[in-house]
Order: C-alpha cells, then sequence, then structure tokens
C-alpha cells in the first residue's frame, strides 16, 4: 500500500513538472515579441524645434535604439511641432513622432486627408501651459495680454492652437487684440530678454531647458492660467483633452519660489501609420518603455511614462505592433 502511494505521489510530481514545463514553454511564447531579434531597416522620426522637449526626447530615444536595436537605423529630423509633425506621418515623410492629443484631435475632427491612418504607440507624459513674462511685467492674467507682442509658437506648432484658443477663453481676439508672433521656444527666450516680446506660450514638459535657461539669466514669471479651464472645455470638443494643472514649485524653483503654478496641461502620444511594420513598432515601443528612466534622467518629463498608463492613447487606437508589445508584457 505504501509502495503504490509512493507510485502515485511519484506520477502526480511527474505531471505537475511536466504542467509547469508547458506553462514556462508557452509563457516564453507569449513573451516572444518583447525579447525578438532586432528588427532592421530605416525610419525617421520627425522631433520638434532646436532646444524643445521633442528634440532631446527624440535624440535619447534614438541613442537607446542604435544600442538595442542595431539592425534598425532612425533618422532624426526637426519640425515645428505637433501639427507639422501629423502631417509628416501622414505624408511618409516621417514614420514616427511626438504629436499632442489636441493637435491629433483636431486633425481627426477636420476630416484631414487619411485621418483614419494615423495611429498610437504609447501615451508618453504630459505637456504644460506656460505663459512667461518679465518679472516686472504688469500681465497678472491672460486677460492682460491685450494690446502686447505675445509669441504663441510656429505655424505648425502644437502650442500656436492652445495659445489661441487660451486667449479666446481670456476673452480676447487672437487676431484683433494681440499682437501674436510666431517664433519657436528655441528664439522666443531670447526674443523676451530683448524686449521683442512682452510675454510668450509654451507647451512643453517639465522642465524645459529653454525656459530654465532662461530663468538661469534673467528675471520672468510664470502667469497661471488654471481659472480658464471652464471657458476653455466650452468651447469645442477637441479642449476635453486639456485639464487643469498644476506646475509642482519645483519645475522651475529659480521662478516659482516654492509655489505650483495652476495651469492646463495636454497629452503627448508617440504616433505612427498604419502601414508601419508591426516588428518595428514593437520593438521601439519596448525600447521606449524599457528606457523610459534611462531617457528621464536627461528629459525629466519623461519619468511620467509608464506601462500601466501607456496603453491610453486617446484618441488614436493603438497600432497592431504596440498593441502586441503590450499584450506581451501584461501584468
Amino acid at each position: 500500500m505504501a509502495t503504490l502511494r509512493i507510485r502515485r505521489l511519484g506520477r502526480r510530481r511527474a505531471l505537475e513538472a511536466g504542467a509547469a514545463l508547458v506553462a514556462l514553454a508557452l509563457l516564453a511564447w507569449w513573451l516572444l515579441p518583447a525579447d525578438a531579434p532586432s528588427p532592421g531597416g530605416r525610419v525617421t522620426f520627425a522631433t520638434g524645434v532646436p532646444t524643445g522637449v521633442y528634440e532631446r526626447y527624440g535624440a535619447l530615444l534614438e541613442q537607446r535604439v542604435r544600442t538595442e536595436l542595431p539592425e534598425l537605423e532612425m533618422e532624426l529630423r526637426p519640425s515645428q511641432g505637433s501639427v507639422e509633425n501629423i502631417r509628416r506621418v501622414l505624408s511618409g515623410e516621417a514614420d514616427f513622432t511626438i504629436a499632442q492629443a489636441d493637435a491629433v484631435a483636431a486633425h481627426l475632427g477636420a476630416g484631414g486627408p487619411d485621418a483614419a491612418r494615423l495611429r498610437a504607440c504609447a501615451r508618453l507624459y504630459d505637456d504644460y501651459i506656460q505663459l512667461v513674462v518679465p518679472a516686472d511685467s504688469p500681465v497678472r492674467t491672460a486677460a492682460d495680454l491685450a494690446g502686447l507682442r505675445v509669441g504663441v509658437g510656429e505655424l505648425e506648432s502644437g502650442v500656436r492652437p492652445i495659445a489661441r484658443r487660451l486667449l479666446t477663453a481670456a476673452g480676447l481676439d487672437p487676431d484683433r487684440e494681440v499682437t501674436t508672433v510666431h517664433e519657436g521656444i528655441d528664439t522666443m527666450p531670447g526674443m523676451l530678454e530683448g524686449g521683442r516680446l512682452d510675454a510668450f506660450f509654451w507647451s512643453g514638459g517639465l522642465p524645459t531647458g529653454a525656459v530654465q535657461s532662461l530663468a538661469a539669466r534673467s528675471d520672468v514669471r510664470l502667469v497661471g492660467l488654471g481659472d480658464l479651464v471652464p471657458a476653455l472645455h466650452a468651447q469645442d470638443p477637441v479642449a476635453r483633452h486639456y485639464r487643469a494643472a498644476v506646475m509642482p514649485a519645483d519645475a522651475y524653483p529659480d521662478v516659482q519660489r516654492g509655489e505650483g503654478v495652476e495651469t492646463v496641461a495636454v497629452a503627448n502620444l508617440l504616433v505612427t501609420a498604419q502601414r508601419a511594420d508591426p516588428d518595428v513598432t514593437a520593438a521601439l515601443t519596448r525600447v521606449l518603455i524599457r528606457n523610459r528612466d534611462r531617457i528621464a534622467h536627461e528629459v525629466h518629463a519623461a519619468q511620467r511614462v509608464d506601462l500601466r498608463t501607456a496603453i491610453y492613447t486617446d484618441p488614436l487606437p493603438l497600432h497592431e505592433g504596440a498593441r502586441r508589445y503590450y499584450r506581451a508584457v501584461k501584468p
């Protein structure tokens, strides 16, 4: 009887071991997309203006791709920002890019050419809208910008439509009551310092290097925009992508002096087109997620990239390659 029990126990353990091996094999197969061999070829990544967060984020991502996907060459191309980036992806001038969710929604809502072909790989980090003025400026609210020279970003940037919506929410006509200046973050700080601008809007991750540098050499102030959120949300469906937010007190310590600034935030997405190769898309998404901390060491906004929230890419569906990656690494 004892011998029979031992045989049954041995058989049960053998079956359990076999089942464990099968489970491990299935798990290995399930995870294969995340650890597949490096895809080859060449892709183009549209970034943003010099000194902007998009530009630096793209450069750091390219470094990691060069290391982890040696068969894949990534070419970086500067741009004016989100609006131009979306156009480039749809035209085939770029394979991947970063764009604000509101800019994507506006393109979809306008029925832009081939807009239905846009796809997302990940939700990245939030841009915070920053209204920068000299420290001694009389501007205390956005409504005080009436009659002034205000930088609103380049024509195809993501900040320009946000700035116009905010000015409208403040009760101002952007075309009549404000002198709007179409410059990028690479030139607006210098123009403010030189007295050629009275204020400028910027939409970027925190902190933005160009604003940091400006604050280190010149006395500036951030104007709160949080009071405009209700009027902003009432404008059109695109505005649902804006949320009330507070810039942390340590975003620009020299400027904020321990105080948060109420403002508006909008999500950034890693964007591609339906035509993108699924293997390349899965691999690029993997590199992005795995290297969050490395990239965040230089671009602090990247700390917000999170595997749990990366899949929420409204208003775009996930690309099949990105979906494959997330299925592979789900808890």
